[in-house]
């Protein structure tokens, strides 16, 4: 079993800079990658960017790929990402889950509430 934990998520204004966390605990070695996502209200849940737990090749959602950047540390188990220039639109609750190598991820966190005020 692989437990994923979001950590980060605040009210910040437009043009901020903030970091979101994903602590992974549990058989972190089992998994393939880690990926980021995201569900604001009214839409669909998107996929922003993903990370591979051994080698840290990383790739991004088009939406996310000029203003997002993930990055992994091993050392504590732990998958940031990274998000600058901050706007309303990006007001949602994000999430990290696990991939183990199959088509669909396998492990989900709770989510951690990022509010942009304009």
């Amino acid at each position: 079993q692989v437990q994923l934990d979001e950590y980060g998520g605040r009210t910040v204004q437009a043009g901020e800079s903030l970091t979101l966390s994903c602590v992974v605990s549990g058989r972190a070695s089992s998994l393939y990658a880690v990926g980021w996502f995201r569900l604001a209200p009214w839409t669909v849940r998107e996929w922003l960017a993903a990370i591979t737990w051994e080698g840290g090749a990383t790739t991004y959602a088009e939406t996310a790929r000029r203003r997002f950047t993930i990055s992994i540390h091993k050392s504590n188990n732990t998958v940031d990402l990274l998000m600058t220039d901050l706007k309303p639109e990006d007001t949602a609750k994000y999430y990290c889950a696990g991939v183990t190598g199959g088509d669909s991820y396998d492990y989900w966190g709770y989510g951690t509430q990022v509010i942009v005020s304009s």
